[in-house]
């Protein structure tokens, strides 16, 4: 079959069936089904075949016809060892005349385009260094206590008093009934009783939370304050309110003291300390390594992005951008947001979407080409790796084992890594020291 080129990656095949073999494997199966089908009036097997025809024909024309034009489609991809992106579209021949005896159809369809990769020893690849010390262990320390802190009343004495003056300040979490009112009138949002919450969190606008600062329990204050022009609650964007707020508890934080017990409720049976800060050790190694690997995989892609060149077939960008859509709306959803009944307009992907294809193409070719694989054992390795920041990893090991599309999952990740680390043994490159907060995101503790 000849096959035409109508673009840089379209082309186009024409199908032809004979009506002869199409009629007769219709008839066939509708005879099949004649012996199954149950309707009113007649026993199994005794409907009669024009009335099987009658209310099947249809269906069983067009499930015969479809299969047939599929099985030509794919002898002619064969025969011109064609690699099809997407899914063809195969439409009636228009114009030509046929030969008696035949119904022709033509098949429209993308191929994979040629991907020519430059030189990858052009290109540098930043290797971050981060290290782990005495000094992020305790800051994870600091992390962990804070988000084990409990707050007990202030001013009070005792064991979890703080026998000080009982003033709101920074830390503290407060108790408030507070009424909020524009231009004289309450709005939305604007009023509510025995609310909490800590001071210095941010949850509170700023002035808002300096109006609060420095009362006792009993007191109250008007203030003013002003929203911010691009606050989420649009109704009160931009304008300006009257508060009224009365203090009725304060309550300090308490931070747990680092002791054995402290270290039992991070999971050391025998509390002892030592070994907790080896276990936060460990964990922090493990996470340090997984994002530097994902900082590495980010800078290694960037770098592929920009160095191949090749056409983007529109069949397989048009389905990303679908995907994402999809997966977008998928996730709203799940946040608990509205998202209404409409579907997200592909077109809002496009830019991710051609970049996903793109690079998709380029770590597809760099693998047919240097016949990269994922190895058992590296499978293997990763598993162990997943499984030991849980408390029976080798439970965790044969869960993953005893499903095929999990064991699948993790052969794409380490394929996925081994072409990173192909990359980055061809490329040059240079190691840059990353801070350990910039790496974990953390902006203090």
């Amino acid at each position: 079959m000849q096959v035409e080129q109508i673009g840089k990656l379209e082309r186009r095949v024409a199908l032809s069936l004979p009506v002869a073999d199409l009629e007769r494997e219709v008839e066939s199966r509708l005879k099949r089904l004649s012996r199954t089908v149950r309707m009113a009036g007649f026993r199994p097997g005794k409907v009669p075949l024009k009335m099987v025809s009658q209310q099947y024909g249809y269906q069983v024309h067009n499930e015969v016809l479809s299969e047939q034009l599929g099985a030509a489609f794919d002898r002619a991809i064969q025969e011109n060892k064609l690699r099809v992106a997407g899914n063809p579209n195969i439409a009636p021949r228009a114009g030509d005349a046929t030969p008696e005896g035949t119904i022709a159809f033509d098949a429209t369809f993308e191929v994979y385009p040629e991907v020519v990769i430059g030189e990858l020893s052009s290109i540098e690849v930043e290797m971050p260094v981060t290290p782990v010390g005495e000094a992020e262990i305790d800051k994870t320390i600091e992390i962990l206590r804070k988000q084990r802190v409990h707050f007990h009343p202030k001013g009070v004495a005792g064991d979890h008093g703080d026998g000080g003056v009982a003033r709101a300040a920074a830390g503290d979490r407060v108790t408030i009934d507070f009424a909020g009112r524009i231009d004289g009138t309450p709005f939305e949002g604007g009023t509510a009783a025995d609310f909490a919450f800590v001071l210095g969190e941010g949850r509170m606008l700023p002035e808002f939370e300096s109006a609060v600062t420095g009362l006792a329990p009993g007191e109250s204050k008007t203030f003013e304050l002003s929203f911010p022009e691009d606050y989420h609650g649009k109704d009160v964007a931009g304008k300006r309110a009257e508060f009224s707020v009365t203090v009725k508890g304060i309550e300090w934080a308490h931070r747990p003291e680092v002791d054995a017990e402290f270290a039992r409720t991070l999971g050391i049976a025998d509390g002892d300390l030592g070994k907790m800060r080896e276990d936060i050790r460990a964990n922090l190694n493990r996470e340090v390594k997984t994002r530097i690997k994902g900082r590495l995989k980010e800078a290694v892609m960037n770098a592929l992005a920009g160095l191949a060149q090749l056409e983007l077939p529109r069949a397989l960008v048009e389905g990303e951008m679908q995907r994402q859509a999809q997966a977008t709306m998928e996730e709203m959803k799940s946040r608990g947001m509205t998202v209404g009944d409409k579907p997200l307009p592909p077109e809002l992907f496009r830019e991710q979407a051609e970049r996903r294809v793109r690079l998709m193409l380029i770590v597809s070719e760099l693998i047919r080409k240097h016949d990269l694989k994922a190895a058992p054992e590296q499978i293997k390795a990763h598993v162990e790796e997943l499984a030991e920041a849980y408390e029976n990893p080798g439970e965790v090991v044969r869960w993953y084992y005893a499903d095929r599309q999990r064991l699948a999952d993790v052969e794409a990740l380490v394929l996925e890594e081994t072409v990173v680390n192909y990359v980055v043994g061809e490329a040059r490159r240079k190691e840059t020291p990353v801070a350990f907060d910039d790496l974990m995101g953390r902006s203090g503790a």
